[in-house]
């Protein structure tokens, strides 16, 4: 598969969420910030992209913590997004 074609779509996971919070969230952080992350971080965000609204939820609002370093990492910066 093309890198372009799995950017496509890790765009539409990212966009076509339960809550409309997370498509704002997480469609904002792939535009701005995903091109700057580490090869592990990037595979932590898909990752995260792949969960449930509902489990990756409470690891954004900090209710739950991340087990995974590295997803922990890209959790702390997906705090810091800025959504429009």
């Amino acid at each position: 598969m093309e890198a372009s074609e799995e950017l496509n779509r890790l765009r539409w996971r990212c966009t076509r969420r339960a809550m409309l919070e997370m498509d704002l969230l997480l469609g904002g952080f792939l535009e701005r910030r995903f091109s700057s992350l580490t090869p592990e971080q990037a595979q932590a965000f898909v990752v995260l992209a792949d969960m449930e609204d509902l489990e990756l939820w409470p690891l954004i609002t900090g209710k739950r913590e991340c087990e995974n370093a590295v997803q922990a990492e890209v959790v702390a910066m997906l705090r810091d997004v800025r959504v429009k």
